[in-house]
């Protein structure tokens, strides 16, 4: 950002998680911008307390501080509606940080709107995905806004440097916690948490056990299933063995079932938006749970050609929230569709946790399209008439029988 535009900035909404690099970075706009920051502290489900980021927000001197619990907006708005399409990126990722960052770029929009600021600011590097969807999101919901991204600009290009800059301008660090950090860069929320960087960036270094914190591994997770019944109304999981539960509480209960049973893994290379491969690892216990669930309802009671379509729109209603377009036309448009869809998607599914994996067992719905008396191997009835098959094979057949005739083998 120029110095002009540097000084037109009088205030602006930091994304502040109270960790290094945000706890620097409220010096470092209040030195580079001469601003008054004004932090925003989003619970979505980390795992971690978030008041203490009030705490040392007070002490770096910020007047006006947010901390937001967000937990059921999170699951109820966007991993909900996520999850009705079955979304999945590169046929396996499950989209656990980029959901996340819709709704925090939402809040610091209207924390700017409420506080009169002119900028927003985050703490993403300048080369991964998280700057793409903060700031798409961002100039989708206010295009005249600022943004800052520290990392673009400022020298400081290692942790080491981030902490010689917190002594040089006596920012209060944990240093004994710092000693003690995972050497990997994590990020958690109710729906997954993730680990890159150290012996990760090396795609043929298998992960360390003791780096996976939300499950234990197949190999050690009970020897005897655990079996679990999800209710489902519109696509949604509302019920567990009978049981109501908000959504934040259904995805954190299921997050712990899945996670003794060793369910919800990754280890993946993905293709990241800005042009680079990334390996990254996860955690997604109950989200992989509320997958197969959701398919297994929607084979039940949606029609063929509905859930055909569905799947073949699904990589790019996908590839439109990796890459942080949440708050695009198309998104929406495409949203409509799927939750049209959803109507019908009501009943209960017994799902099958074992070492690592979830089947299911049985589905019921009064809205099932499965019709036993037409299915049946037995006698229907007269329900299927089976000579009406050799007129429908002739048909379908008609086309390859003309190529063939007209000389176009395929021998």
């Amino acid at each position: 950002m120029s110095s002009t535009n540097k000084q037109s900035v009088k205030k602006v909404v930091l994304a502040y998680s109270g960790g290094l690099d945000t706890s620097i970075i409220i010096k470092w706009l209040e030195e580079t911008y001469g601003c008054e920051v004004v932090t925003f502290t989003a619970d979505v489900g980390q795992g971690e307390e978030v008041e203490p980021a009030r705490a040392k927000a007070k002490a770096a001197g910020v007047k006006e501080i947010y901390i937001d619990d967000l937990r059921e907006e999170f699951v109820r708005d966007y991993v909900f509606p996520m999850f009705r399409a079955n979304t999945v990126y590169e046929g396996e990722y499950l989209l656990g940080t980029s959901i996340a960052r819709p709704l925090i770029s939402k809040r610091l929009i209207e924390i700017a709107n409420e506080t009169g600021a002119d900028a927003i600011c985050h703490g993403a590097t300048g080369k991964g995905n998280d700057q793409v969807r903060f700031e798409l999101g961002a100039y989708a919901l206010k295009p005249g806004v600022k943004i800052i991204a520290p990392w673009r600009e400022w020298e400081l290009s290692s942790r080491e440097s981030l902490m010689e800059y917190a002594k040089q301008h006596d920012i209060e660090i944990d240093y004994q916690k710092q000693g003690k950090k995972s050497p990997y860069s994590m990020d958690a929320n109710l729906l997954h948490i993730s680990y890159e960087g150290d012996i990760l960036e090396d795609p043929w270094n298998e992960a360390e056990d003791d780096m996976w914190r939300w499950s234990v591994s197949p190999e050690d997770a009970p020897d005897k299933p655990t079996y679990i019944e999800l209710t489902y109304k519109n696509g949604d999981p509302v019920a567990l063995d009978g049981k109501e539960l908000s959504p934040a509480t259904m995805l954190e209960t299921l997050n712990t079932l899945g996670g003794e049973n060793g369910v919800g893994r990754l280890d993946i290379v993905e293709n990241r938006y800005v042009g680079m491969k990334s390996r990254g690892c996860y955690e997604t216990p109950g989200g992989t749970i509320m997958l197969q669930g959701h398919r297994s309802m929607e084979s039940l009671t949606l029609d063929r050609e509905v859930a055909h379509l569905k799947d073949a729109l699904m990589p790019k209603y996908a590839e439109m929230i990796y890459n942080g377009y949440w708050w695009s036309p198309e998104r929406e448009m495409m949203q409509k569709m799927i939750d049209e869809s959803q109507q019908y998607v009501n009943g209960t599914v017994r799902l099958k946790l074992y070492k690592g994996s979830v089947s299911c067992v049985g589905r019921k719905s009064d809205n099932s399209l499965f019709d036993e008396d037409i299915a049946t191997f037995d006698d229907d009835g007269g329900a299927y008439n089976q000579k009406d098959a050799e007129g429908f094979i002739k048909l379908n057949a008609l086309r390859l029988r003309i190529a063939s005739q007209k000389g176009r083998d395929l021998l």
